[in-house]
């Protein structure tokens, strides 16, 4: 008796330790591979953010389907700029491996449709996009908006006198946006991985630059991108000193010289000055405006960030 009972319980236990292994097995199967964006937020812009980090052979850095992306190319790429921006790409060496990456995708849907080879593949590259993307159309909602955020910007000249060169402005904003959507819709359906070992390294040299600083700080922040000399930049300058006063502690408010940091301004899709950018606590970019921006607006925009006056 008492053995037909130690094996039912050695029977229970066999069974037990079988369905323990069922669910850690399907709990392994249903983790989603861990993405650039879930380790390293605001490190990736566009496709890389959706790049699974991945085991990859020394000295390969990316691969996709076909596309495999060294180390070795990088170094050459980088060798290629002039002393002060080398120093720059040096410490944002994933953002140099992230631009290579976007090219040679573009490229390679190029071929795919039958685009053939260029011998200028950066020429071949915007012409593929402005064949791909199009984004001509401007509202009058749009126009008019944008105009009485910029009024002080142009001078204050009447709408009429500034329409035609407001458009072209406006055209070009939306089909840099347009683009940028397609090259992130681009990097979600391709099987991009990434080598974990050297994006651990990179991340941390990325971060080690003021937006990074102040954006992982725990407390939401403004970044304003511009130039000393810049009109409208110039104009920021005692709104930014009010934010900076008037939510102390609160808020950080930090502005960036973009020719002194060329790379940086980069990273952040920077293309037009001044720009502001609007983080939250956690970092993550919730609102950005081209162009001289009024404190009561800004201050609309910090409501969307955590902050309340």
């Amino acid at each position: 008796m008492k053995t037909y009972h130690d094996s039912k319980k050695l029977l229970r236990q066999i069974v037990f330790s079988i369905l323990l292994l069922i669910i850690a097995f399907s709990s392994a199967r249903g983790q989603t591979p861990k993405t650039v964006e879930d380790l390293y937020p605001g490190l990736a812009s566009d496709p890389l953010k959706s790049a699974t980090l991945a085991r990859l052979p020394k000295g390969t850095l990316l691969t996709a389907d076909s596309l495999t992306i060294k180390e070795s190319e990088i170094t050459k790429e980088i060798n290629r700029s002039g002393p002060e921006i080398r120093k720059q790409l040096a410490k944002n060496v994933f953002f140099v491996l992230e631009k290579m990456a976007i090219k040679r995708l573009i490229l390679q849907e190029a071929y795919k449709t039958g685009h053939k080879k260029e011998s200028d593949e950066d020429q071949m590259v915007m012409k593929y996009l402005s064949e791909k993307v199009k984004a001509d159309t401007i509202s009058e909602e749009e126009l008019k908006n944008f105009y009485t955020q910029n009024k002080e910007m142009i001078g204050g000249a009447p709408l009429d006198q500034v329409r035609e060169v407001l458009k072209i402005i406006l055209i070009q904003q939306k089909m840099q946006e347009a683009q940028r959507q397609y090259i992130q819709t681009l990097g979600q359906q391709t099987s991009l991985q990434i080598n974990e070992d050297w994006v651990k390294k990179q991340s941390r040299l990325a971060r080690n630059n003021p937006v990074d600083r102040v954006r992982m700080s725990g407390k939401p922040s403004l970044i304003d991108f511009g130039a000393t000399g810049c009109g409208p930049c110039d104009m920021m300058t005692p709104i930014l000193a009010e934010l900076e006063k008037k939510y102390k502690g609160r808020l950080n408010v930090l502005f960036v010289h973009v020719g002194q940091e060329e790379i940086l301004a980069a990273r952040f899709g920077i293309k037009y000055i001044p720009v502001q950018v609007f983080f939250d606590k956690n970092g993550r970019e919730v609102f950005r405006h081209t162009g001289f921006f009024p404190q009561t607006e800004i201050e609309k925009q910090l409501v969307r960030v955590g902050l309340a006056d």
